[in-house]
């Protein structure tokens, strides 16, 4: 596994109950309003990151986060979209990224690509996770959330799973975030919900929650 990849809870949780009317039933479409909540949330960390590349300066794109080859600014953005195309698909068994990108990220021995990506390839790449993490929240249903899914480091359910990708996105968003806002002074904007595309390709964030 990638010696970025997120680390493992240290106990396993309950097993996954949403509630529901009734009883459960295999295949049921799960309750609209959790899927929703779930969906604009996970788009809303998605979105973060996407800022982050976006705002990057050129300069910064190879820019190390900490003294570790694997810790460069781009990089740490193809981790994070690498393991969200992985965890949206439950398991590491038959996966396979869309090209340019390869299975590097499943070297123990962390294998940095042969190249560094570009941004635009990186923005493609997020766009299909994007598109991916919201069909797949859209279409989740009882029986699918419950499924039981096994990684090296351990065992969940994938309603779990998708909370845990979730915060692993917002991590690596912030890390980026924070790298922007001290060698630059340009952190991206608080996104509170998943937003959408405006004309001129960049995400449009919802107000910062009042504190």
């Amino acid at each position: 596994m990638s010696r970025f990849q997120a680390g493992a809870p240290r106990t396993s949780g309950p097993r996954f109950r949403p509630r529901k009317r009734g009883t459960f039933d295999d295949g049921v479409a799960m309750d609209a309003e959790w899927r929703t909540s779930v969906w604009q949330q996970f788009g809303a960390a998605i979105d973060m990151l996407a800022q982050a590349l976006q705002a990057c300066p050129e300069e910064l794109w190879r820019t190390r986060l900490w003294d570790d080859p694997y810790a460069e600014f781009w990089n740490l953005g193809y981790h994070a979209l690498f393991w969200l195309d992985v965890y949206l698909s439950g398991s590491v068994d038959g996966f396979a990224p869309p090209a340019p990108f390869t299975l590097d990220e499943f070297d123990p021995a962390g294998r940095l690509p042969e190249r560094p990506y570009s941004r635009e390839e990186l923005l493609a790449y997020l766009e299909h996770g994007r598109t991916k993490c919201q069909a797949t929240i859209a279409a989740l249903t009882d029986e699918r959330a419950r499924q039981r899914c096994l990684f090296s480091w351990g065992e969940l359910s994938f309603a779990e799973l998708l909370l845990y990708s979730m915060r692993h996105v917002q991590e690596h968003a912030a890390q980026l975030s924070l790298l922007l806002g001290q060698q630059r002074g340009i952190a991206p904007d608080w996104i509170a919900k998943a937003g959408h595309e405006s004309r001129e390709g960049t995400i449009d964030a919802a107000p910062p929650p009042e504190v």
